[in-house]
């Protein structure tokens, strides 16, 4: 199969099947299957392009041979296909999880595919306008799921995420226009060249908008008031595929945009660093005074949220590898723990101390590696003169510390 071939599969698929079975019954089993075997062919399909994609570099094609910036651009790099895969996946394993429980809700195949689309052709997009298009399929997809079963906590919350991922997506597409107007491109390959020559006021007004737009899609502090709400009581597959799926449109937003921001300009980078730390210290100390197992998660989620942001703040490549590790590891972590979290039985509690192992850091879980993969970041950030500093250095290591720390009071307490 082409390079081609095997970029297209994973967004066109599940488009074509998710058209399919909005007019089929999803609370019958066959079409539920169906679909996950759909599913598993896009995430097959996705993994085969990633290994394409680490051997030979990055993919690309341009829908209808257009040239590129006039066409649909999709560009599958290393970044890119590494959130999908682990995007696809997460939601691979909650529709399964759901057939096996047997569908409630005749929408639910078809929503996850419409998601899944959404989310592939926004991991895999080259063009800023596209990104949003896909952003907006995502989040429409995402409504219809915080509502699933329509009790009445639910719609509320449902209403919540609408409104608050509104005002994310005009923001973000005020971002967009800004970014147009500046470079007179929406080709991100050429923005980000473009936008290093432009006027630093007019890069951190747009950095600052591409800010906020993923902080509150990830539900950073103290952009995070929506979350708990949303996550509280939510349907476990749809927790997960909330955490482990959706929320990596603000963890690779994050880090696909990140580099906006010219290079000599460290107010934003403070500024992330801050935050960073904020959310880490926050959602633990919140999780550490909660109860029940569903808020704990999702105040967790806040605090975990805070290394990417703080890898991410500490710059260079062992930053940027941090925060891709962290948001990776992160994904998978949440999507268990909100699949297994109120179930009973040996293997789930086997499967949730591993996830909770692994959210706390403890070796030989792959949450450690995360979690040194940051501290390494904050080493390198100190030891380079960078915006850490020797001070910074041991501030923001005593933070992976004690959040570490909390994170093990509160996932075994």
């Amino acid at each position: 199969m082409t390079s081609q071939t095997l970029l297209v599969l994973p967004v066109g698929l599940p488009w074509v099947l998710a058209a399919v079975f909005a007019v089929l019954d999803g609370r019958r089993r066959w079409v539920g299957r169906i679909a996950a075997v759909g599913l598993g062919v896009s995430f097959v399909s996705m993994v085969a392009l990633t290994l394409r994609v680490l051997r030979d570099g990055p993919v690309e094609v341009v829908a209808g041979n257009w040239p590129a910036g006039v066409g649909i651009v999709l560009r599958a790099d290393a970044l890119g296909v590494t959130f999908a895969v682990v995007s696809v996946g997460v939601m691979l394993v909650s529709l399964l999880y759901e057939v096996s429980l047997g569908m409630r809700s005749r929408t639910f195949p078809a929503v996850v595919l419409f998601m899944a689309a959404g989310l592939t052709g926004l991991f895999l997009t080259g063009d800023v306008f596209n990104f949003y298009v896909f952003f907006e399929v995502s989040v429409t997809a995402a409504y219809v799921l915080t509502s699933y079963r329509e009790r009445d906590y639910q719609v509320r919350a449902a209403f919540i995420f609408a409104i608050v991922n509104l005002f994310g997506s005009v923001v973000f597409l005020i971002a967009a226009a800004s970014l147009y107007h500046v470079t007179g491109s929406l080709d991100m390959e050429t923005v980000a060249g473009r936008l290093r020559d432009t006027n630093p006021n007019s890069a951190i007004t747009i950095a600052a908008a591409i800010f906020v737009a993923f902080s509150l899609k990830l539900g950073l502090f103290p952009f995070h008031f929506w979350l708990p709400a949303v996550y509280v009581g939510s349907h476990p597959p749809v927790a997960a595929i909330l955490s482990g799926a959706l929320a990596n449109i603000g963890s690779y937003g994050l880090l696909r945009f990140g580099g906006i921001l010219p290079e000599q300009l460290a107010l934003g980078t403070y500024a992330i660093l801050i935050l960073g730390s904020a959310s880490i210290v926050y959602g633990a100390l919140q999780a550490v005074s909660r109860s029940d197992i569903s808020e704990v998660l999702a105040y967790s989620a806040i605090g975990q949220a805070g290394y990417i942001l703080l890898a991410l703040g500490l710059g260079g490549p062992v930053g940027f590898s941090a925060a891709v590790i962290y948001a990776v590891v992160n994904s998978l972590n949440k999507a268990l723990l909100f699949l297994v979290a109120g179930l009973r039985g040996p293997l789930v509690g086997a499967a949730f101390a591993v996830g909770a192992l692994s959210v706390a850091g403890v070796p030989p879980a792959v949450g450690f590696v995360a979690k040194i993969a940051v501290f390494k970041a904050a080493l390198a950030a100190g030891a380079g003169g960078g915006v850490a500093g020797t001070v910074g250095t041991v501030v923001f290591v005593a933070v992976i510390f004690v959040g570490g720390a909390l994170s093990f009071v509160y996932m075994f307490q």
